[in-house]
Protein backbone atom coordinates (compact mmCIF):
# COMPACT_ATOMS: atom_id res chain seq x y z
CA UNK A 1 0.00 0.00 0.00
CA UNK A 2 1.59 3.55 -1.04
CA UNK A 3 2.31 6.36 1.64
CA UNK A 4 0.12 9.04 1.58
CA UNK A 5 3.72 11.28 2.04
CA UNK A 6 6.69 10.04 1.33
CA UNK A 7 9.95 12.21 2.05
CA UNK A 8 13.38 11.11 0.99
CA UNK A 9 17.02 12.74 1.50
CA UNK A 10 14.93 16.20 1.84
CA UNK A 11 17.49 19.03 1.93
CA UNK A 12 17.07 22.86 1.32
CA UNK A 13 19.91 25.04 0.41
CA UNK A 14 19.07 29.31 1.18
CA UNK A 15 21.78 32.01 0.58
CA UNK A 16 22.49 34.48 2.56
CA UNK A 17 22.20 38.27 1.90
CA UNK A 18 21.58 38.72 -2.10
CA UNK A 19 20.67 36.43 -4.40
CA UNK A 20 23.20 36.67 -7.27
CA UNK A 21 22.31 35.49 -10.76
CA UNK A 22 23.19 32.77 -12.90
CA UNK A 23 24.05 32.95 -16.17
CA UNK A 24 21.82 31.37 -19.61
CA UNK A 25 24.66 28.53 -19.66
CA UNK A 26 24.90 27.40 -15.73
CA UNK A 27 21.02 27.52 -15.56
CA UNK A 28 21.05 25.04 -18.42
CA UNK A 29 23.96 23.11 -16.79
CA UNK A 30 21.56 22.58 -14.00
CA UNK A 31 18.40 21.80 -15.72
CA UNK A 32 19.92 18.94 -17.33
CA UNK A 33 21.63 17.49 -14.15
CA UNK A 34 18.09 17.51 -13.00
CA UNK A 35 16.63 15.96 -15.60
CA UNK A 36 19.14 13.19 -15.41
CA UNK A 37 19.12 13.15 -11.64
CA UNK A 38 22.44 14.26 -10.92
CA UNK A 39 23.24 17.04 -8.49
CA UNK A 40 23.61 20.59 -8.82
CA UNK A 41 26.73 21.51 -10.74
CA UNK A 42 26.96 24.91 -8.99
CA UNK A 43 25.28 23.81 -5.35
CA UNK A 44 27.68 25.09 -2.65
CA UNK A 45 28.99 23.77 0.54
CA UNK A 46 26.31 25.24 3.31
CA UNK A 47 26.67 25.51 7.09
CA UNK A 48 24.29 23.81 9.79
CA UNK A 49 21.52 25.94 10.74
CA UNK A 50 22.84 26.95 14.19
CA UNK A 51 21.95 30.58 15.13
CA UNK A 52 24.22 30.21 18.20
CA UNK A 53 27.08 30.58 16.37
CA UNK A 54 28.88 32.92 13.38
CA UNK A 55 28.62 31.05 10.25
CA UNK A 56 31.42 31.27 7.91
CA UNK A 57 29.67 30.36 4.67
CA UNK A 58 27.17 32.68 2.96
CA UNK A 59 24.79 28.89 3.05
CA UNK A 60 22.74 27.59 5.42
CA UNK A 61 20.93 24.27 5.50
CA UNK A 62 17.73 25.21 6.40
CA UNK A 63 17.03 21.25 6.68
CA UNK A 64 19.35 18.54 6.01
CA UNK A 65 18.64 15.37 5.19
CA UNK A 66 15.34 14.68 6.12
CA UNK A 67 13.41 11.04 5.73
CA UNK A 68 10.01 9.67 7.05
CA UNK A 69 6.90 8.86 5.80
CA UNK A 70 3.04 9.45 6.58
CA UNK A 71 0.06 6.90 6.20
CA UNK A 72 -3.27 7.48 4.61
CA UNK A 73 -5.76 8.60 7.62
CA UNK A 74 -2.75 9.06 10.16
CA UNK A 75 -2.52 12.72 11.87
CA UNK A 76 1.15 13.50 12.34
CA UNK A 77 2.82 16.16 14.16
CA UNK A 78 6.15 18.30 13.65
CA UNK A 79 7.53 19.32 16.75
CA UNK A 80 10.56 21.71 16.86
CA UNK A 81 11.81 25.34 18.29
CA UNK A 82 11.86 28.66 16.21
CA UNK A 83 13.94 28.14 12.98
CA UNK A 84 14.15 24.10 13.28
CA UNK A 85 12.69 24.29 9.57
CA UNK A 86 9.34 23.11 10.51
CA UNK A 87 7.81 26.38 8.06
CA UNK A 88 10.45 25.15 5.27
CA UNK A 89 9.20 21.73 5.21
CA UNK A 90 5.54 22.41 5.08
CA UNK A 91 6.45 24.79 2.58
CA UNK A 92 8.45 22.16 0.13
CA UNK A 93 5.61 19.47 1.16
CA UNK A 94 2.81 22.10 -0.24
CA UNK A 95 4.85 23.27 -3.14
CA UNK A 96 5.06 26.49 -2.80
CA UNK A 97 8.85 25.60 -1.99
CA UNK A 98 11.48 23.34 -3.95
CA UNK A 99 14.10 21.26 -2.94
CA UNK A 100 17.95 21.71 -3.27
CA UNK A 101 18.14 17.69 -2.39
CA UNK A 102 15.78 14.91 -2.34
CA UNK A 103 12.58 13.62 -2.95
CA UNK A 104 8.81 14.30 -1.79
CA UNK A 105 5.47 12.27 -3.16
CA UNK A 106 2.31 13.61 -2.31
CA UNK A 107 -0.19 10.79 -3.40
CA UNK A 108 -3.68 12.64 -2.73
CA UNK A 109 -5.10 16.49 -3.29
CA UNK A 110 -2.97 18.88 -1.13
CA UNK A 111 -4.90 21.60 1.40
CA UNK A 112 -2.57 23.85 3.20
CA UNK A 113 -2.94 26.91 5.58
CA UNK A 114 0.37 27.89 6.38
CA UNK A 115 0.55 31.75 6.40
CA UNK A 116 -2.24 34.63 7.66
CA UNK A 117 -2.77 35.90 3.83
CA UNK A 118 -1.93 32.82 1.74
CA UNK A 119 -4.39 31.24 -0.53
CA UNK A 120 -7.18 33.73 -0.71
CA UNK A 121 -6.71 36.56 -3.21
CA UNK A 122 -7.22 39.84 -1.18
CA UNK A 123 -9.59 41.35 -3.78
CA UNK A 124 -12.33 38.57 -3.72
CA UNK A 125 -15.17 38.41 -1.53
CA UNK A 126 -15.34 35.11 0.98
CA UNK A 127 -17.72 33.65 -1.50
CA UNK A 128 -15.64 33.81 -4.44
CA UNK A 129 -12.32 32.62 -2.55
CA UNK A 130 -14.13 29.69 -1.54
CA UNK A 131 -15.31 28.75 -5.17
CA UNK A 132 -11.33 29.98 -6.23
CA UNK A 133 -10.09 27.39 -3.88
CA UNK A 134 -12.59 24.29 -4.80
CA UNK A 135 -11.79 25.03 -8.36
CA UNK A 136 -8.03 24.57 -7.34
CA UNK A 137 -8.27 21.30 -5.87
CA UNK A 138 -10.44 20.18 -9.09
CA UNK A 139 -14.05 20.35 -7.85
CA UNK A 140 -16.84 21.56 -9.78
CA UNK A 141 -19.03 23.97 -8.97
CA UNK A 142 -21.98 21.72 -7.96
CA UNK A 143 -19.55 19.82 -5.58
CA UNK A 144 -18.41 23.49 -3.97
CA UNK A 145 -21.99 24.51 -3.73
CA UNK A 146 -23.09 21.26 -1.34
CA UNK A 147 -20.17 22.28 1.01
CA UNK A 148 -20.66 25.96 0.80
CA UNK A 149 -23.47 26.10 3.76
CA UNK A 150 -21.09 23.98 5.83
CA UNK A 151 -18.24 25.69 5.25
CA UNK A 152 -19.98 29.53 6.21
CA UNK A 153 -21.39 28.11 9.55
CA UNK A 154 -17.93 26.55 10.04
CA UNK A 155 -16.17 29.85 9.73
CA UNK A 156 -18.64 31.98 11.57
CA UNK A 157 -18.26 34.71 9.01
CA UNK A 158 -21.83 34.71 7.57
CA UNK A 159 -22.00 38.32 7.84
CA UNK A 160 -19.17 39.35 5.97
CA UNK A 161 -19.40 36.41 3.48
CA UNK A 162 -19.36 38.92 0.65
CA UNK A 163 -17.13 41.29 1.90
CA UNK A 164 -13.42 41.39 -0.29
CA UNK A 165 -11.18 39.35 2.19
CA UNK A 166 -8.69 41.95 2.50
CA UNK A 167 -11.03 43.59 5.05
CA UNK A 168 -10.86 40.45 7.31
CA UNK A 169 -9.25 40.73 10.53
CA UNK A 170 -7.08 38.13 10.71
CA UNK A 171 -8.72 35.57 12.82
CA UNK A 172 -11.55 35.96 10.04
CA UNK A 173 -9.17 35.48 7.18
CA UNK A 174 -8.18 32.29 9.27
CA UNK A 175 -11.56 31.27 10.21
CA UNK A 176 -12.68 31.12 6.69
CA UNK A 177 -9.05 29.59 5.33
CA UNK A 178 -9.46 26.87 7.95
CA UNK A 179 -12.75 25.92 6.90
CA UNK A 180 -12.42 25.74 3.17
CA UNK A 181 -9.23 23.61 3.52
CA UNK A 182 -10.79 21.45 5.96
CA UNK A 183 -14.11 21.23 3.58
CA UNK A 184 -13.08 21.00 0.40
CA UNK A 185 -12.29 17.11 0.65
CA UNK A 186 -8.52 17.41 0.23
CA UNK A 187 -6.35 13.69 0.64
CA UNK A 188 -3.84 15.67 2.34
CA UNK A 189 -4.32 18.35 4.84
CA UNK A 190 -1.47 20.43 5.59
CA UNK A 191 -1.57 23.14 8.79
CA UNK A 192 1.22 25.41 10.66
CA UNK A 193 1.15 27.40 13.23
CA UNK A 194 -1.24 29.89 11.78
CA UNK A 195 -4.15 28.62 13.57
CA UNK A 196 -2.76 30.08 17.08
CA UNK A 197 -4.27 33.42 15.46
CA UNK A 198 -7.52 32.43 16.24
CA UNK A 199 -8.97 32.02 19.85
CA UNK A 200 -9.31 29.11 22.08
CA UNK A 201 -12.71 28.10 21.39
CA UNK A 202 -12.13 28.37 17.30
CA UNK A 203 -9.11 26.50 17.68
CA UNK A 204 -10.41 23.36 19.86
CA UNK A 205 -12.94 23.39 16.94
CA UNK A 206 -10.51 23.24 13.87
CA UNK A 207 -8.55 20.13 16.14
CA UNK A 208 -12.03 18.04 16.54
CA UNK A 209 -12.71 18.87 12.63
CA UNK A 210 -9.08 17.74 12.21
CA UNK A 211 -9.63 14.41 14.22
CA UNK A 212 -12.68 14.04 12.38
CA UNK A 213 -11.30 14.10 8.82
CA UNK A 214 -8.75 12.11 9.55
CA UNK A 215 -10.84 9.49 12.00
CA UNK A 216 -14.25 9.53 10.21
CA UNK A 217 -13.22 10.36 6.33
CA UNK A 218 -9.44 8.66 6.33
CA UNK A 219 -7.38 12.03 5.27
CA UNK A 220 -4.17 13.10 6.09
CA UNK A 221 -3.74 15.82 8.19
CA UNK A 222 0.17 17.14 9.34
CA UNK A 223 0.45 19.81 11.78
CA UNK A 224 2.74 22.56 12.97
CA UNK A 225 2.36 23.73 16.21
CA UNK A 226 3.92 25.03 19.65
CA UNK A 227 0.78 23.90 21.44
CA UNK A 228 2.59 20.61 23.14
CA UNK A 229 -0.79 19.55 24.76
CA UNK A 230 -2.58 20.16 21.12
CA UNK A 231 0.08 17.68 19.85
CA UNK A 232 -0.04 15.37 22.23
CA UNK A 233 -4.41 15.34 21.72
CA UNK A 234 -4.56 15.20 18.18
CA UNK A 235 -1.55 13.37 16.65
CA UNK A 236 -1.12 9.86 16.72
CA UNK A 237 2.39 10.13 15.00
CA UNK A 238 5.57 12.64 15.33
CA UNK A 239 9.10 13.76 14.04
CA UNK A 240 11.42 16.58 16.00
CA UNK A 241 13.04 18.74 13.92
CA UNK A 242 16.14 20.29 15.33
CA UNK A 243 18.77 22.69 13.44
CA UNK A 244 17.43 21.61 10.14
CA UNK A 245 17.68 18.09 10.87
CA UNK A 246 15.58 14.89 11.72
CA UNK A 247 15.91 14.50 15.82
CA UNK A 248 13.25 11.83 16.44
CA UNK A 249 10.65 10.01 14.47
CA UNK A 250 8.27 8.01 16.50
CA UNK A 251 4.79 7.92 17.93
CA UNK A 252 3.41 11.26 19.63
CA UNK A 253 3.81 10.11 23.27
CA UNK A 254 7.70 9.37 22.62
CA UNK A 255 8.39 12.28 20.87
CA UNK A 256 7.10 14.79 23.29
CA UNK A 257 9.04 13.16 25.49
CA UNK A 258 12.16 13.31 23.78
CA UNK A 259 11.58 16.64 23.18
CA UNK A 260 11.15 17.58 26.91
CA UNK A 261 14.46 15.79 27.37
CA UNK A 262 16.00 18.01 24.29
CA UNK A 263 15.27 20.99 25.62
CA UNK A 264 16.51 20.23 29.08
CA UNK A 265 19.95 19.36 27.86
CA UNK A 266 20.16 22.23 26.20
CA UNK A 267 23.75 23.99 26.60
CA UNK A 268 23.48 27.47 24.63
CA UNK A 269 25.55 30.51 25.27
CA UNK A 270 23.22 32.85 25.54
CA UNK A 271 26.03 35.68 26.08
CA UNK A 272 27.56 34.84 22.06
CA UNK A 273 24.61 34.54 20.63
CA UNK A 274 23.14 37.53 22.04
CA UNK A 275 26.34 39.76 21.21
CA UNK A 276 26.18 38.47 17.73
CA UNK A 277 22.70 39.28 16.80
CA UNK A 278 22.69 41.89 14.90
CA UNK A 279 19.47 42.95 13.68
CA UNK A 280 18.79 44.66 17.09
CA UNK A 281 15.51 46.72 17.02
CA UNK A 282 16.52 50.56 18.27
CA UNK A 283 19.16 52.59 18.01
CA UNK A 284 21.91 51.04 19.67
CA UNK A 285 21.17 53.09 23.34
CA UNK A 286 21.38 50.15 25.26
CA UNK A 287 21.93 46.69 24.25
CA UNK A 288 21.66 43.21 26.44
CA UNK A 289 24.99 41.21 26.98
CA UNK A 290 23.23 38.65 28.42
CA UNK A 291 20.16 37.05 29.67
CA UNK A 292 19.70 33.71 31.51
CA UNK A 293 16.96 32.10 32.96
CA UNK A 294 17.33 29.93 36.10
CA UNK A 295 16.31 27.69 38.73
CA UNK A 296 16.29 28.08 42.40
CA UNK A 297 20.41 26.91 42.63
CA UNK A 298 21.61 28.95 39.59
CA UNK A 299 21.55 26.60 36.94
CA UNK A 300 20.61 27.51 33.63
CA UNK A 301 17.60 25.80 32.49
CA UNK A 302 14.17 26.36 30.48
CA UNK A 303 11.91 23.70 32.46
CA UNK A 304 10.00 24.20 35.22
CA UNK A 305 7.39 22.35 37.37
CA UNK A 306 4.14 24.52 37.33
CA UNK A 307 4.07 26.60 40.51
CA UNK A 308 8.19 26.73 40.64
CA UNK A 309 10.62 29.83 41.43
CA UNK A 310 12.06 31.09 37.73
CA UNK A 311 14.90 33.78 37.79
CA UNK A 312 15.65 36.07 34.98
CA UNK A 313 19.49 37.60 34.76
CA UNK A 314 19.84 39.97 32.52
CA UNK A 315 23.00 42.17 31.89
CA UNK A 316 23.03 45.72 30.31
CA UNK A 317 25.38 48.59 28.64
CA UNK A 318 24.33 52.18 27.65
CA UNK A 319 25.93 53.36 24.81
CA UNK A 320 23.93 56.67 24.52
CA UNK A 321 22.03 58.83 27.02
CA UNK A 322 18.86 57.89 28.45
CA UNK A 323 15.92 59.07 30.70
CA UNK A 324 15.11 56.70 32.86
CA UNK A 325 14.75 52.45 32.75
CA UNK A 326 11.78 50.27 32.41
CA UNK A 327 11.91 46.53 32.10
CA UNK A 328 9.46 44.11 30.17
CA UNK A 329 9.65 40.69 30.65
CA UNK A 330 6.53 38.54 28.85
CA UNK A 331 5.59 35.48 26.86
CA UNK A 332 3.49 34.13 24.55
CA UNK A 333 0.58 32.34 25.44
CA UNK A 334 0.65 28.65 24.40
CA UNK A 335 -2.82 28.71 22.54
CA UNK A 336 -4.02 32.35 21.95
CA UNK A 337 -0.12 33.75 21.02
CA UNK A 338 -1.40 36.55 23.02
CA UNK A 339 1.60 38.55 25.11
CA UNK A 340 1.27 37.87 28.68
CA UNK A 341 3.01 40.41 30.91
CA UNK A 342 5.13 39.12 34.22
CA UNK A 343 6.69 42.20 34.41
CA UNK A 344 6.52 45.75 33.28
CA UNK A 345 8.45 48.21 35.63
CA UNK A 346 10.23 51.64 35.47
CA UNK A 347 13.10 51.05 37.26
CA UNK A 348 15.09 54.60 37.58
CA UNK A 349 13.40 57.67 35.84
CA UNK A 350 17.38 59.23 36.38
CA UNK A 351 19.45 59.73 33.28
CA UNK A 352 21.60 57.01 32.09
CA UNK A 353 24.74 58.17 30.90
CA UNK A 354 27.37 56.46 27.94
CA UNK A 355 29.53 53.92 29.72
CA UNK A 356 27.16 52.66 32.52
CA UNK A 357 26.38 49.11 33.02
CA UNK A 358 24.08 47.15 35.20
CA UNK A 359 23.10 43.68 36.14
CA UNK A 360 19.32 42.73 36.86
CA UNK A 361 17.67 39.94 38.74
CA UNK A 362 14.03 39.26 38.25
CA UNK A 363 12.61 36.68 40.55
CA UNK A 364 9.17 35.28 40.29
CA UNK A 365 7.63 32.98 42.81
CA UNK A 366 5.52 30.64 42.08
CA UNK A 367 4.82 30.87 38.27
CA UNK A 368 1.13 29.54 38.35
CA UNK A 369 0.80 29.01 34.63
CA UNK A 370 -0.76 26.13 32.12
CA UNK A 371 1.71 23.32 30.90
CA UNK A 372 2.81 24.32 27.50
CA UNK A 373 6.12 26.17 25.97
CA UNK A 374 6.49 29.79 25.89
CA UNK A 375 8.79 31.84 23.90
CA UNK A 376 10.32 34.97 25.57
CA UNK A 377 10.40 38.44 25.71
CA UNK A 378 12.79 40.73 27.23
CA UNK A 379 12.77 44.72 26.44
CA UNK A 380 14.75 47.33 28.40
CA UNK A 381 13.79 51.03 27.26
CA UNK A 382 13.80 54.54 28.63
CA UNK A 383 11.36 55.85 31.02
CA UNK A 384 9.61 57.51 28.66
CA UNK A 385 8.72 54.91 26.05
CA UNK A 386 11.00 56.17 23.44
CA UNK A 387 10.72 54.59 20.37
CA UNK A 388 14.32 54.27 19.60
CA UNK A 389 16.03 54.26 23.12
CA UNK A 390 14.98 50.30 23.80
CA UNK A 391 16.79 46.81 23.23
CA UNK A 392 14.39 43.73 22.40
CA UNK A 393 15.50 40.12 22.95
CA UNK A 394 12.48 38.17 22.09
CA UNK A 395 13.67 34.65 19.83
CA UNK A 396 17.14 33.95 20.79
CA UNK A 397 16.39 31.74 24.29
CA UNK A 398 15.03 28.57 23.99
CA UNK A 399 10.79 29.07 25.15
CA UNK A 400 10.27 28.77 28.81
CA UNK A 401 8.17 24.81 29.25
CA UNK A 402 6.07 24.42 32.35
CA UNK A 403 5.22 20.73 32.99
CA UNK A 404 3.06 19.82 35.69
CA UNK A 405 4.52 18.48 38.80
CA UNK A 406 6.08 15.06 38.34
CA UNK A 407 3.36 14.39 35.67
CA UNK A 408 4.66 13.45 32.02
CA UNK A 409 4.95 16.64 29.79
CA UNK A 410 1.45 17.85 28.37
CA UNK A 411 -0.82 17.41 31.50
CA UNK A 412 -3.72 19.83 32.25
CA UNK A 413 -4.45 21.00 35.04
CA UNK A 414 -4.28 19.16 38.41
CA UNK A 415 -7.73 18.89 39.50
CA UNK A 416 -9.09 21.77 41.73
CA UNK A 417 -6.92 24.07 40.10
CA UNK A 418 -8.81 27.27 37.89
CA UNK A 419 -9.21 26.58 34.33
CA UNK A 420 -7.36 29.90 32.77
CA UNK A 421 -4.26 30.18 31.57
CA UNK A 422 -2.65 32.37 33.86
CA UNK A 423 -2.82 33.25 37.11
CA UNK A 424 -0.94 36.28 39.03
CA UNK A 425 2.07 35.14 40.26
CA UNK A 426 2.59 35.51 44.48
CA UNK A 427 5.75 37.49 44.43
CA UNK A 428 7.60 39.19 42.25
CA UNK A 429 11.38 40.79 43.14
CA UNK A 430 13.65 42.65 41.07
CA UNK A 431 16.91 43.43 42.14
CA UNK A 432 20.03 45.67 40.69
CA UNK A 433 23.28 44.12 41.38
CA UNK A 434 25.74 46.55 42.36
CA UNK A 435 29.44 45.92 43.29
CA UNK A 436 30.42 43.41 45.68
CA UNK A 437 27.49 41.66 44.93
CA UNK A 438 24.69 43.33 47.25
CA UNK A 439 20.81 43.58 45.68
CA UNK A 440 18.91 46.61 45.96
CA UNK A 441 15.76 45.84 45.64
CA UNK A 442 13.94 47.84 42.75
CA UNK A 443 10.11 46.55 43.42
Amino acid sequence: MSKAIEVESLSKLYRLGLVGRRTIAEDLNKFWARIRGKEDPYLKVGESNIRSIKGTSDYVWALKDINFEVDHGERFGIIGKNGAGKSTLLKILSRVASPTKGKVRLNGRVASLLEVGTGFHAELTGRDNIFLNGAILGMTQSEIKKKFDSIVDFSGVERYIDTPVKRYSSGMYVRLAFAVAAHLEPEILIVDEVLAVGDAEFQKKCLGKMHDVSEKEGRTVLFVSHNLQAIRNLCQKAIILDQGELHANGSAEECLRTYNDLVREIKINVDTEINDFTHRRGKGNIRMSSVEVTGLDGTTRFVFKRGERVFFRLKYNVYKEMSGLTITIAMLSGISRESIALVHHVLTENTLMPGDTGELLVEIEGLDIKPGEYPLYFELRDAKYNEYSKDVIDDLTPPLIVVNGDEELGETFNPGKPSGYFKVPSKIVISEIIPGGYLKKAL
